[in-house]
C-alpha cells in the first residue's frame, strides 16, 4: 500500500502539517538531551485516541512533555493550543500511561516545549514552558 500511495503522490503521503510536527519533536527531543534529560519515550501511545509526544525524566521527575510547533507566531503563541481540553487529554493519557506501564513516580509534571521555525530554515527557536499546568481536576494519582 504504501508503494502505491508512493507512486502516485510522490516520496512521502504525509501532510506538510505532520511532518512539521514530528520535525519538531526531534528538535524539541535534541533539546532536552542538551540539557541533560533521559527520555523515555517518544510518540508514546497511552490509549485508544490519546498519544504523548515525549516523555522524559528530569532528575527525579517524569515530565509529560507536549510539543507544539508553528512555523511563526502571526497567530499567536504555540502554547495557546493547549487549551483546556487538551490539557484534559493529556492527563487522561498520562494517568493511563502510568497505570499501564504499573509505575508510581514521586513527582510527575506536565511541560510544553514551543518549536518555532521550518525544516531547512536554520535554526528554530525553541521555548521550554516547565510545569505548563497542572494534572486535570478530573484525574488523580491514586497511590
Amino acid at each position: 500500500m504504501k508503494r502505491w500511495i508512493e507512486k502516485w503522490f510522490g516520496k512521502s503521503a504525509e501532510p506538510a502539517h505532520l511532518k512539521s510536527g514530528r520535525w519538531g519533536e526531534r528538535r524539541a527531543v535534541r533539546f532536552l538531551k542538551a540539557r541533560g534529560w533521559k527520555i523515555v519515550g517518544e510518540r508514546v501511545r497511552a490509549g485508544k485516541h490519546d498519544e504523548l509526544d515525549v516523555i522524559a525524566m528530569d532528575g527525579e521527575v517524569l515530565v509529560f512533555v507536549e510539543v507544539k510547533t508553528r512555523k511563526n507566531e502571526d497567530y499567536g503563541r504555540p502554547f495557546a493550543a493547549v487549551n483546556k481540553e487538551k490539557r484534559k487529554r493529556l492527563s487522561r493519557a498520562a494517568i493511563s500511561y502510568l497505570k499501564k506501564k504499573n509505575i508510581k513516580p514521586d513527582h510527575i509534571r506536565f511541560d510544553v516545549v514551543e518549536v518555532i521555525g521550518e525544516p531547512d530554515r536554520g535554526e528554530p527557536e525553541i521555548r521550554h514552558i516547565e510545569n505548563a499546568f497542572p494534572l486535570d481536576s478530573a484525574y488523580r494519582l491514586w497511590w
